[in-house]
């Protein structure tokens, strides 16, 4: 067998990485969010298990986080497999009907989902930083926005085209199988020489990294209750569909343009500090249709929430890469875990509150004090280097 692969050029490494994540978080993770309108609509979902299929995704997510951690698998191969699990579990959704195995399905989903992720940020910025295009790493990530406004325009079109639920998940599920199939070959060239000697790295995260990796958790949890709930609160108080179904679309371009701004951002300011800074914005965004529920207040959420989270998790990553001093997956998959962790509770909450009346607003005001809790540790605990402009994004 030959070992002498040759590498990935950078902008092969940052378009295959793109793609990737559009597919395991625009389609795997996040396509519950457009398409529970529809599922309340034609098949009698209820906030409350909409609220569980969701916590069952992320909790998924969460056991393929620490899946990473245990095996640390080949990145090219993660990606690989979970690639074809997000198409195919996505796909059974529209499938079946039976609301059990549609948590079964969530939760697979999102598994595959966070080995996508995983893999994609093992694989490509080790191939980007040795091309010298480190800077790239927002092109990557912009593959997530990219990926949610598809599918949110997906949903859209569902919405004012009548679509059953069930047709518009076997449309993204066909649409990922596709990604999964263009994708096989190019990631059969894994540059295994990275990933092998990283096993043999230390296996432990300094203190300072499992303080950021807390603080990854309670973001986590803030942005988590918009990102699953919006669409479904914005259709209880709007009636035409193209108008209600432009808020998920709007989130994923915010969400998407955001990766490339923060090339910019990221000039003058260190990660911990992008971090921070941001997350004031997505507290804002949280807090906002909590207060009040209308187009405006909606669409402001959108913006502030789909345009910082994804500079958040790019600078979390990089702050935990900066702290660890152990291997890129490990790293990586811890944040990954500590945030899925986050993200389990919200969903969970509004469940619970939801006997209890008004569980969106209740839901948000915990997660804006999260969110302002987190930013208040980061910016009491440094991490050593935190005036200092380490990795720039």
């Amino acid at each position: 067998m030959n070992h002498h692969k040759v590498e990935p050029s950078a902008a092969a490494a940052a378009s295959i990485g793109l793609a990737a994540l559009a597919s395991a978080m625009g389609i795997g993770r996040f396509s519950l969010t457009p398409i529970l309108p529809l599922m309340q609509q034609d098949a009698g979902l209820t906030l409350a298990l909409g609220g569980w299929l969701a916590t069952c995704n992320y909790l998924g997510y969460f056991v393929g986080a620490l899946i990473s951690i245990g095996l640390t698998p080949r990145p090219a191969r993660a990606i690989r497999w979970g690639l074809l699990g997000v198409g195919l579990f996505t796909l059974a959704m529209g499938l079946f009907a039976w609301p059990p195995l549609w948590l079964g399905l969530r939760f697979l989903a999102g598994a595959a989902s966070a080995f996508v992720l995983v893999g994609t940020s093992a694989w490509a910025m080790p191939i980007l930083a040795r091309h010298g295009k480190e800077q790239w790493s927002g092109h990557v990530f912009s593959g997530v926005g990219i990926g949610i406004a598809f599918a949110g325009l997906l949903g859209l079109a569902a919405g004012i085209g009548a679509w059953s639920s069930r047709s518009t998940w076997v449309a993204l599920g066909l649409v990922a199988l596709l990604l999964a199939a263009l994708l096989w070959r190019p990631l059969a060239r894994d540059p295994a020489p990275t990933a092998q000697a990283g096993v043999q790295a230390a296996r432990a995260l300094p203190r300072p990294a499992l303080i950021a990796a807390s603080c990854y958790a309670l973001f986590g949890y803030g942005y988590i209750i918009p990102a699953t709930f919006l669409p479904a609160l914005a259709r209880g108080y709007i009636v035409d569909p193209a108008t209600f179904g432009l808020i998920w679309p709007v989130f994923g371009a915010a969400a998407a343009l955001s990766t490339f701004a923060s090339t910019w951002f990221g000039r003058s300011v260190s990660p911990r500090q992008l971090w921070t800074r941001a997350k004031w914005i997505l507290a804002a965004g949280v807090l906002a249709p909590a207060l009040s529920v209308n187009v405006p207040t909606l669409l402001l959420s959108a913006v502030c929430v789909g345009g910082t989270f994804m500079i958040i998790t790019m600078a979390g990553l990089k702050e935990a890469l900066r702290l660890g001093g152990a291997p890129a997956s490990l790293a990586v998959g811890v944040m990954t875990a500590a945030f899925s962790a986050g993200q389990i509770v919200g969903p969970l909450t509004v469940s619970l509150l939801t006997g209890f009346g008004h569980a969106f607003m209740l839901a948000s005001l915990l997660a804006v004090l999260g969110l302002v809790v987190g930013n208040c540790v980061l910016m009491s605990s440094s991490g050593g280097a935190d005036n200092a402009v380490v990795r720039r994004l």
